[in-house]
Parts: C-alpha cells; structure tokens; sequence
C-alpha cells in the first residue's frame, strides 16, 4: 500500500515537470523552433486542429520559421491562425509557403518573460507540494484504518518528501535552463 502511495506520487510529480516543460515550449526565446507554433490551432473544414496536422513547420534561419500548408487553399487560414496566435507574430505569405519572422526580443521583453517563467516554476513547485499533501494523507488515512504502524508512516513521510525534493529540484533546473535561454542575447 505505501508503495503505490509513493508511486502514484513519483508518477503526478512526474507528470508536474513535464507539464512545465510543455508550458516552456510555448515561451519563444528569440531563436526559432518548431515546437514554438504547436499549440496554434487552424481552422480547417470547420473544426480546430493542430497547425502541425495540415502543415509541415520548419526552421529557415536562426529568427524565420517557414510553414508550408499541405492544402494551397488553407494558406490564408493558416496565416490568421498564426496572427490570432498570443505570440505576437506577423506571418508573411509567400504563394504557397508561409514565412514567420520572429522579432529579436527588447532586454523589457525578456525581464518580462522570465518573470512568467519564474512562476510557471512556482505553479509546478506546488503542484509537487500537492501531491505530497495528498500522498500524506493517504497516510494518515492507513494509520487511521490500522494498516499501517506509526514508525512506518514516519519512514514514508520521509521517502515522500525526498520525493518531493528531487522534483522540485528537476523544476528548479529547468526553471535555470529557461531564464538562461531567455537572457541569451
């Protein structure tokens, strides 16, 4: 029973960092990367779907994502998906590839972008704090039902919060990685 306690924990906490670095992805550091337009959804036969599932997405340069729609016909869709994007990009059509230039980031900008990223991490070092929470309820729930003796949750509790120290530690090192990105000029 504790070990599926702490496994189910070792797996949300998991889940915790790499739902940060998903939400990271989205955060554009200057240079151009695919992954940049993965949450953009085009409006395609009437439903929202995917940019990367009606268009090929690919580096030009180091600052010029380059978007080729499989369907010359949804070129104009693709481009107002992009516009209408929170990334704050001026996509530029040319015939049937669509160029997105990515504006270098101001020192504001960037300060201000490291904040966000600074309390994406906070969200997922609670995140881990809840689950820990949880994970030591569950606990005390064992003790309370007699399943499990009181030295014995002292040893899990302890197990648990080197669980929680080690994710919050891989938050922590992804939160530096980040900002180092971000400050690179």
């Amino acid at each position: 029973m504790v070990e599926d306690i702490k496994k189910d924990a070792r797996e949300r906490m998991s889940k915790s960092v790499e739902a940060l670095r998903h939400e990271l992805t989205k955060l554009r550091t200057g240079r151009a990367h695919t992954s940049l337009l993965d949450h953009v959804k085009v409006s395609y036969y009437g439903s929202d779907v995917p940019l990367n599932q009606v268009a090929s997405v690919s580096v030009g340069d180091a600052r010029t994502l380059l978007v080729q729609p499989w369907e010359r016909k949804i070129v104009p869709d693709v481009e107002k998906a992009i516009l209408n994007s929170d990334l704050g990009l001026n996509p530029v059509s040319a015939g049937e590839v669509i160029r997105v230039p990515l504006p270098p980031l101001t020192e504001e900008r960037r300060r201000e972008m490291t904040r966000v990223v600074r309390g994406e991490a906070e969200a997922a070092r609670v995140a881990i704090r809840n689950i820990r929470r949880d994970a030591n309820q569950h606990l005390k729930q064992l003790i309370k039902d007699e399943h499990l003796a009181k030295d014995a949750e002292k040893r899990a509790e302890d197990e648990i919060q080197k669980l929680t120290d080690e994710f919050i530690a891989q938050v922590d090192q992804v939160l530096k990685e980040k900002e180092a990105d971000l400050l690179e000029v």
